[in-house]
C-alpha cells in the first residue's frame, strides 16, 4: 500500500489519529504530523493559512523521504488536504476528505473565527473546551468528550487564534474538485452538524469517480466516534489504491 499522511482537525492535534495510525501501522507507513503550533510543533505566525499547512505536511513527507503519499484530512485537514492538492498535486497519490467541505466560509462565518480567534486570545484555550463547537454526535460518550476537551486545553491559544484566522481566509475548492485525477474517498458521520452530509455528498459528486462512504450515528469528529468504521473504510480504499 502506498503511504498515507493524515491532517487533523480544529482545533486538535495530531494524537487525534492516534487509533488509526496503530490500526494501520502494520499495513503501510501512516504520517501523522501536528500543524504549526499544535501538538509541540513551532508556530508558524499569527495567522496559519490553508498554505502553510500543505507546505507543512509536504516539508514532512520531504523529510521522511516520501516522494508520494495517499493524503487524508478530517474538516479543517480536510482543507489542507485540498489545498495541498492545488499546490502540491505531484505529492498526491489519492485523497481522503473526511468530514470537510469545499465551500468557503460566508461574512457571517468568517466573522464568528475573527471573535473566536479574539476570545481565545483574551482568555486561552480553556474558551474553546469549555463550550467547544459540536464536534461530537449528540448523545457521544462523556469520556470522549472529555479526552477531547483535554487536547483542546492542551493546545497553545494562539495555534488556535491562527488557525481559526487561517480558516476565515480560505477560498473557495469549489473550482479544485473537477481537477481531482487521483483516487478520492469522502467520509462523513450521518450526524455531522458543523459539515452536514450533503456537503460532503456535492464532494464525491463533483470528483470525479469519488466514493462515498456514511458513518451512521457519528458526528463531526467520525473517526473518534467510529473509530472501527473509519479505519475499515480507509483500509479498504488503500487496498484499491494499491
Amino acid at each position: 500500500m502506498k503511504p498515507l499522511a493524515l491532517i487533523h482537525a480544529f482545533p486538535l492535534d495530531a494524537s487525534m489519529w492516534d487509533e488509526q495510525v496503530a490500526a494501520l501501522a502494520g499495513d503501510t507507513r501512516v504520517l501523522a504530523p501536528s500543524l504549526p503550533g499544535f501538538g509541540g510543533v513551532p508556530s508558524a505566525g499569527d495567522v496559519l493559512t490553508m498554505e502553510r499547512m500543505a507546505d507543512h505536511v509536504v516539508a514532512e513527507l520531504d523529510r521522511q523521504e516520501v516522494e508520494r503519499a495517499v493524503i487524508g484530512g478530517l474538516s479543517m485537514g480536510g482543507y489542507a488536504a485540498l489545498e495541498l492538492w492545488r499546490r502540491h498535486r505531484d505529492r498526491v497519490a489519492a485523497l481522503i476528505l473526511a468530514d470537510t467541505r469545499a465551500e468557503p466560509d460566508d461574512d457571517a462565518g468568517r466573522e464568528k473565527r475573527r471573535a473566536l480567534a479574539e476570545k481565545v486570545r483574551a482568555e486561552g484555550s480553556g474558551a474553546v473546551a469549555d463550550a467547544p463547537p459540536p464536534l461530537l454526535a449528540e448523545g457521544a460518550e462523556p469520556d470522549l468528550w472529555e479526552a477531547v476537551k483535554a487536547t483542546i486545553r492542551r493546545q497553545p491559544a494562539e495555534a488556535i487564534a491562527a488557525a481559526a484566522l487561517g480558516m476565515a481566509e480560505r477560498p473557495d475548492s469549489g473550482p479544485t474538485l473537477a481537477t481531482i485525477d487521483v483516487p478520492t474517498l469522502v467520509i462523513v458521520g450521518s450526524e455531522d452538524t458543523l459539515t452536514p452530509p450533503p456537503l460532503s455528498e456535492r464532494l464525491a459528486r463533483e470528483i470525479p469517480g469519488a466514493q462515498l462512504v456514511t458513518l451512521e450515528g457519528a458526528g463531526h469528529l467520525s473517526n473518534l466516534e467510529d473509530p472501527d468504521g473509519f479505519t475499515k473504510a480507509v483500509r479498504g480504499f488503500l487496498e484499491r489504491v494499491g
